[in-house]
């Protein structure tokens, strides 16, 4: 027998170690020597040093990348002393120092805060309404040059609807009748927490005393403009311009009715009792009202049928009181901002054909009113505080309208409209923003200032 056998040859243990690797054999592929693009980072200043930017860029040395240059740029704060601040000049020559550029062009802005809060007697009435206007202008030739009238300007408008420095607060408070007290509660779930009423007179009384026509001569819009006394910083005189403007002298017999249970209901029961009041009164010939030919409301199409003794008969259960209210304060309420608008030339009737209509429920009706009603906060703001011209009004009511045709209601967004820098130039005089910007080639430097914001117009 034999046996077959295979016998390796001896290996030495240095042999079975991996072949020996130089240390540069380890290292990355060579990088490409070419510089990165600066990387700066705006910070919130709430470090010690206040820090607002961290810079970095990479630093060469020939033609191969040696290292990086970290910068870290803080602020003391507001200042009011011009002459603590570099010169153009030497900004632009601090520029080309550290970027070497072929070409450099210098950029002015500035930002003004024209409305918003403001403080009276040492207390601050907050306001979520602001008019911002925002200047870009080239060839700058001083750091903190007033913005020149070649100047780009843009006013950024947002305002909220019920401030009381506002000619429009009256107003306010009446669609907040409608939307807050009818709409947002009664007509969903059949309750209402009715607001506190202005007249120390009860609603049936008043409806009683003006059926039978011994209430004084009704002043229309004078009568809600005095149930408010507000003190504002504008004085009179555009206020009382605006009211002369709103105050319509054609009140039908349904908005009369509306302005005196709107001033005094507290109740379901109140709203039908005045009403059965009114019916009552037709039915039996005792007043022939006169209405607004357009008027669309279930009252005034039982009016129209009184003048021919044939009435429907209407039963004043459940909603239905709230329901014929709520049409009567939409027919008055549109006309008040029709007679406006269309007084003032803003617009055509054919251009608030969607604001207007009744086809919709009475919920989508208050909803198109809310946005007519904020366009012309926005218009009385833009008018009555910053004096701004025709024209510049006529283009922002057509924004405005355009916007809310298809956009839901928003006091949070932000108008824009392009002015000319000289119908505001008497608000120059303090800045509120004033920012510097130097470009060169592919690299720009931005130095900002800060000053005390915009004290009340006055």
């Amino acid at each position: 027998m034999s046996q077959n056998s295979i016998v390796s040859p001896a290996v030495s243990p240095a042999a079975l170690l991996p072949p020996a690797v130089s240390p540069a054999a380890l290292l990355p592929p060579a990088v490409s020597p070419a510089p990165l693009l600066p990387l700066w980072v705006r910070c919130d200043m709430a470090d010690p040093a206040r820090t607002t930017w961290l810079g970095a860029e990479t630093a060469c040395t020939g033609n191969k990348v040696s290292g990086v240059k970290l910068y870290a740029v803080t602020c003391a704060g507001s200042t009011v002393d011009k002459g603590s601040f570099i010169t153009l000049d030497e900004l632009k020559q601090e520029h080309k120092n550290r970027h070497h550029p072929s070409m450099m062009v210098a950029r002015g802005t500035a930002q003004y805060n024209l409305f918003g809060s403001t403080v009276v007697e040492n207390t601050t009435i907050e306001s979520q309404s602001s008019v911002t206007v925002d200047f870009k202008w080239s060839h700058v030739e001083s750091i903190l040059e007033t913005p020149p009238l070649s100047s780009t300007a843009t006013l950024n408008i947002k305002v909220s609807s019920g401030d009381m420095r506002s000619p429009m607060y009256p107003l306010y408070k009446e669609l907040e009748f409608l939307q807050v007290c009818i709409l947002a509660d009664g007509l969903r779930t059949g309750e209402t927490e009715w607001m506190e009423p202005e007249e120390t007179r009860s609603a049936v009384q008043l409806t009683r005393e003006y059926l039978d026509g011994r209430m004084l001569p009704f002043q229309s819009f004078k009568h809600l403009q005095n149930a408010v006394k507000v003190k504002t910083e504008t004085g009179t005189s555009e206020t009382e311009i605006f009211n002369s403007l709103m105050e319509r002298g054609d009140l039908d017999f349904i908005e009369q009715l509306w302005v005196r249970m709107r001033n005094s209901v507290t109740s379901y029961q109140d709203v039908g009792d005045c009403l059965k009041l009114v019916i009552k009164a037709l039915q039996y010939g005792d007043i022939k009202p006169w209405i607004h030919r357009d008027s669309s409301s279930s009252l005034s199409k039982l009016i129209l049928q009184s003048y021919h003794h044939q009435m429907d008969h209407v039963s004043l259960t459940g909603l239905t009181p709230v329901h014929m209210l709520l049409e009567m304060g939409l027919d008055k309420m549109r006309k008040d901002y029709i007679n406006y608008l269309i007084g003032q030339e803003l617009t055509t009737l054919n251009h608030l054909s969607y604001y207007l209509s009744t086809e919709e429920d009475l919920q989508e009706q208050v909803i198109r009113l809310r946005k007519l009603h904020h366009l012309l906060e926005i218009m009385v703001t833009c008018s009555t505080f910053l004096g701004l011209p025709y024209d510049r009004l006529f283009l922002l009511t057509q924004l405005c309208l355009q916007y809310y045709k298809t956009c839901p209601y928003d006091e949070d967004h932000e108008f824009k409209l392009q002015i000319k820098p000289a119908l505001i130039s008497h608000f120059y005089q303090k800045y509120a923003y004033k920012p510097l910007l130097l470009i060169s080639q592919n690299v720009s430097f931005q130095k900002v200032v800060k000053f005390p914001d915009f004290p009340e117009i006055p």
